[in-house]
């Protein structure tokens, strides 16, 4: 039988991937926190729980008409960013996958929802950095699945993406550890404002209404109130949540939905990112469960239940 080993809320920002002089020039002389943080949550958990497969929920990777599952037993080449080729450049990846995984995920999406999913081993298919940076720092010869993001989905579709994932993974013999990987509030300064905002320092997030939104959700996870946060999407949806915050939603329904009681812990500090907020956040599973309600929450309408 599967099991959800872990979950992590985590920043896949291309500041991680500069060296660490640039960094600091970057951040008036200090470190970001968003890297020694990756580095003690491979340490100090990863290393503990020792997960077989990670699932990540990738904010750049964007389908239309369907969500998408990679289905490769190996996903191996150099990675360079179209959006920063600057930053992250010729950045050597080699992942094993999880083909029988991906594949039960898409067809458990498929059986117990009325959203489309494919699982996809397409060799020319392209890989994203939130991925491939968040892969750079944890992997240590695990298998790797990543899931698309959707861009016209809805969050009901995403919830019922989640918790039909959450049953594949139940009904698999994998250890599964999910990665939500992306930011939160994701607007970015104007080009020409940029670089009096390169700093770590939260106070350059783009607006304080958008730094509040956050920290209230940090909040709400730090008690383990997912409900809130799945209730006030409305409420968020005006501070452009990356990935219209469908990494989250997917990764907290696998875990239960509104009924996942299992808090948060930093990893690293709230951070600015050109604007957007940043953090790595870790869900342990609670003694209890995931959840009070068994973790079982899928439907055939695309809701949850």
């Amino acid at each position: 039988m599967g099991d959800i080993a872990g979950a992590g809320f985590l920043s896949h920002v291309p500041t991680i991937m500069l060296p660490e002089k640039t960094r600091r020039a970057l951040n008036e002389g200090h470190e970001i926190s968003l890297v020694p943080g990756l580095e003690r949550l491979r340490r100090e958990v990863l290393d503990e729980i020792r997960p077989d497969t990670f699932v990540v929920f990738d904010t750049h990777w964007f389908t239309t008409v369907e969500f998408v599952v990679t289905a490769h037993a190996r996903r191996a080449g150099h990675y360079t960013s179209e959006e920063l080729p600057r930053v992250i450049r010729r950045l050597p990846y080699d992942l094993a996958g999880d083909p029988a995984l991906a594949r039960r995920i898409a067809a458990k999406v498929g059986e117990r929802t009325a959203v489309r999913c494919t699982a996809n081993d397409d060799d020319c298919l392209p890989i994203h950095y939130p991925t491939v940076n968040l892969a750079h720092y944890l992997d240590r010869g695990e298998r790797w699945i990543s899931v698309s993001i959707c861009q016209t989905a809805r969050d009901d579709d995403f919830l019922a993406v989640g918790a039909a994932l959450g049953q594949a993974v139940g009904e698999s013999d994998a250890r599964v550890v999910l990665l939500a990987s992306g930011g939160m509030s994701h607007r970015f300064w104007p080009l020409s404002e940029f670089e009096r905002h390169e700093a770590s320092d939260p106070v350059h997030v783009r607006t304080p209404e958008a730094r509040a939104a956050d920290e209230q959700r940090l909040a709400w996870w730090a008690q383990g109130d997912h409900a809130a946060v799945i209730d006030s999407m409305d409420d968020y949806r005006p501070h452009k949540p990356e990935g219209m915050f469908g990494h989250y939603l997917m990764m907290v329904s696998a875990l239960g939905g509104r009924d996942c009681i299992a808090a948060g812990r930093r990893f690293s500090a709230y951070e600015n990112a050109a604007g957007t907020g940043q953090v790595h956040v870790w869900f342990d599973r609670p003694a209890e469960g995931w959840s009070n309600s068994g973790n079982s929450i899928t439907s055939t309408t695309g809701g949850e239940q």
